[in-house]
């Protein structure tokens, strides 16, 4: 089995058993639109969209949203949940590490997003490698991840956070980083 075949298999068993994920609340919510604006129908793509609450957000704000996810059970879970404004998102179940990217909608995006993805991401310089390829000149990639030591030492998630060697090879090379905090999490602005 490959790693990119193993981690879509890891990630397809909680979703087909019914694990869900943080939502989006409104405190994210507010970043999101004050980073990244108005799609004013500007391609946008969700990485590790899972039940695609982030991509529909996206079309609401007027993008037109493309939510990946190498997880079926999850794309088929965002393909059931239209739930308001915005035009529909498409929908792939693809795997961002390894797949052909020439598969994707657009041959690049205004705005990429990865909600709660990066830290699970094997080989982060070649994942960002990856997302440069696809981000438009003058485009905006917002990570939102959770960062070490955030938790108390006895809490059995503790082991989620991104260490500051991760934060590095995610924050180098961008010629803009902006950052806000949201209790365990960490939102990143990051523009070429």
């Amino acid at each position: 089995m490959t790693t990119a075949s193993a981690a879509a298999a890891y990630w397809e068993q909680l979703w087909a058993r019914g694990r869900r994920y943080r939502q989006l609340d409104p405190a994210e919510d507010r970043l999101l639109e004050r980073h990244l604006g108005t799609g004013r129908d500007r391609p946008a793509l969700d990485l590790g969209c899972g039940d695609g609450s982030l991509t529909r957000r996206l079309g609401q704000l007027g993008y037109r949203a493309t939510g990946i996810d190498c997880s079926p059970s999850a794309i088929a879970l965002a393909t059931d949940q239209h739930d308001g404004p915005g035009r529909e998102p498409a929908w792939m179940c693809m795997d961002i590490t390894t797949d052909d990217l020439s598969t994707l909608p657009e041959p690049s995006y205004a705005v990429i997003t990865c909600r709660l993805v990066y830290r699970w991401v094997g080989d982060k310089a070649a994942f960002l490698g990856r997302v440069r390829h696809l981000l438009a000149p003058g485009g905006t990639f917002w990570v939102v991840t959770e960062i070490a030591g955030r938790r108390s030492p006895n809490d059995p998630l503790q082991h989620l956070g991104i260490t500051p060697a991760q934060t590095e090879i995610l924050t180098a090379g961008w010629s803009t980083v902006r950052t806000a905090d949201l209790d365990v999490l960490r939102c990143y602005a990051l523009r070429p």
